[in-house]
């Protein structure tokens, strides 16, 4: 077993001390604005960005990322590799329970994980599809044991794959209704389309590094509306400030701002094979989706929609990755869009409908897009839809192209596989090429960093033909929030984190 072992005191001494220091706040509440309510509070079933805040407060995972995206510890104090790379060996912290009481353990971590590959439905299956069996190698160890290596586990695992459920509340039917993980803050109540609320888990292990006694989060789409109740007092902090709102954020005393570039992409996903779809619909062919690409003028919608702010793409992987491809992204070209088009033998104007999620910025991205795009004979219909609800329909195929994006992961495993893998869970659109599967399943086998990186730039490059997803932009993660809040820092995956975290009195 490779020596190359990660523990637990360098990564989280400060914190530790921080808890140590720390000093009880009666009754303190923050609020926390989001851009739309979160989907099903399930790790294993959800797959919206924003309930991966509340996952963050409310579930511990096995492993997690600093502030830099290095995987560090969490309910695994360290971890060792096999010389081979297809055993993973993880030792677990001691004196973790779950909200109810039940004991954190080897057990149930391998509860956890096969739940995440057996449950119907589960959306974590091709996260973790590398591990063949768990083994329960003492009261705090477990043993993954593995198909093939696979550089992107470790990072999966910080995520939901790795987040852990008490497994006796997770074996009944309504689970997602009364969630119960280990985090530091357990279940409350929830109000469909108006606020989750948190409670502190008054046995967790490291209580004193959070300084709240409730989380409260608050979904509303609109982000002026958000930034009216930040203003006001009504929030503490929100994800998602506009870029429009940037100015007004900066030029309000009472207010601050944190914003840094996100792992996040923003695109166009086409529906060639899931669901009812029609044998003959044009989208099956790639000249359609090229098309359609081809006729959107990345730089004019970052200027139109986003004041500039935001960064053109055509790939997954974001510029703040180290596989970030440096493939120049194809300027807008009408003519040769109508070509493609002519070529397929579309007749036009080829009317086509876009589910768009019920925001003021996702409308304006929607009607730039349909302008560009009907200038070369698509005539786009836009269907407004809530964000749970689009990628409902998103997910069962019930639609032919849908505007929505992913949050990122520091792995890039993490933001394509699931995609475009033909048996990848999140492959919405149904997109299949071997060659591609081949490249992304060879880019797992190694931690080589060139290897990987050659591998992901034949699929990158293959992408931008076959064009399941027509990449759009990349989100810097933007936080607005009151100058009372203490000791929050924005991090490259989006997230809040509440360690350290204070409302000043």
């Amino acid at each position: 077993m490779k020596q190359a072992r990660h523990t637990l005191l360098t990564a989280l001494s400060g914190l530790l001390l921080l808890g140590a220091s720390a000093h009880s706040q009666a009754d303190s509440v923050i609020r926390i604005g989001l851009g739309a309510d979160p989907d099903m509070l399930d790790p294993h079933l959800a797959r919206t960005y924003y309930g991966r805040f509340v996952f963050a407060a409310m579930c511990d995972r096995l492993v997690d990322v600093d502030q830099n995206l290095k995987v560090v510890p969490g309910l695994a104090t360290d971890w060792a590799w096999s010389d081979d790379g297809k055993t993973l060996t993880m030792n677990l912290r001691s004196g973790v329970t779950f909200h109810d009481g039940e004991k954190f353990d080897a057990q149930a971590v391998k509860f956890n994980i096969e739940r995440a590959q057996t449950l119907p439905g589960s959306l974590r299956k091709s996260e973790i599809s590398s591990i063949e069996s768990v083994e329960v190698s003492g009261p705090m160890q477990v043993k993954f044991h593995l198909k093939n290596p696979d550089a992107a586990l470790l990072s999966q695992l910080t995520d939901r794959a790795g987040a852990m459920l008490a497994p006796e509340a997770a074996k009944k039917p309504d689970f997602a209704a009364h969630p119960v993980c280990s985090g530091p803050y357990q279940f409350d109540s929830r109000v469909q389309q108006d606020r989750i609320v948190l409670k502190r888990y008054d046995n967790y292990w490291n209580k004193g590094a959070y300084h709240f006694d409730k989380v409260i989060f608050l979904p509303i789409p609109d982000a002026s509306v958000r930034l009216a109740n930040l203003r006001a007092g009504d929030l503490d902090l929100t994800e998602g400030v506009a870029a429009s709102d940037v100015k007004t954020v900066e030029a309000d005393s009472k207010l601050a701002l944190a914003k840094v570039t996100g792992l996040g992409y923003q695109g166009i996903t086409f529906n060639i094979n899931n669901g009812k779809v029609d044998a003959n619909s044009p989208l099956k062919d790639a000249r359609v989706r090229e098309a359609f690409s081809l006729a959107i003028d990345r730089d004019a919608l970052n200027q139109v929609a986003f004041e500039g702010l935001y960064t053109p793409a055509n790939q997954a992987f974001s510029p703040v990755s180290a596989y970030h491809v440096k493939t120049p992204i194809a300027a807008r070209d009408v003519e040769k869009a109508k070509a493609l088009l002519k070529a397929a033998g579309v007749t036009t104007p080829l009317n086509l409908t876009l589910l768009v999620s019920n925001n003021p910025t996702a409308q304006q991205v929607g009607q730039v897009i349909q302008a560009m795009v009907g200038e070369a004979g698509f005539n786009l219909n836009l269907q407004m839809s809530e964000f749970a609800t689009l990628l409902d329909r998103q997910q069962r195929g019930d639609y032919q192209l849908s505007l929505s994006g992913w949050s990122g992961r520091p792995d890039p495993d993490g933001s394509i596989y699931s995609f475009i893998n033909s048996k990848g869970t999140l492959n919405d659109g149904r997109y299949s090429n071997a060659q591609v599967d081949e490249w992304l399943n060879a880019a797992r086998l190694t931690n080589d960093q060139a290897q990987r990186q050659a591998l992901y730039t034949q699929v990158v490059n293959q992408l931008q033909t076959d064009m399941p997803i027509a990449y759009l932009y990349f989100e810097p993660r933007i936080f607005g929030m009151s100058k009372k809040l203490q000791g929050f820092k924005a991090w490259p995956d989006g997230l809040v984190r509440l360690a350290g975290v204070s409302l000043a009195q």
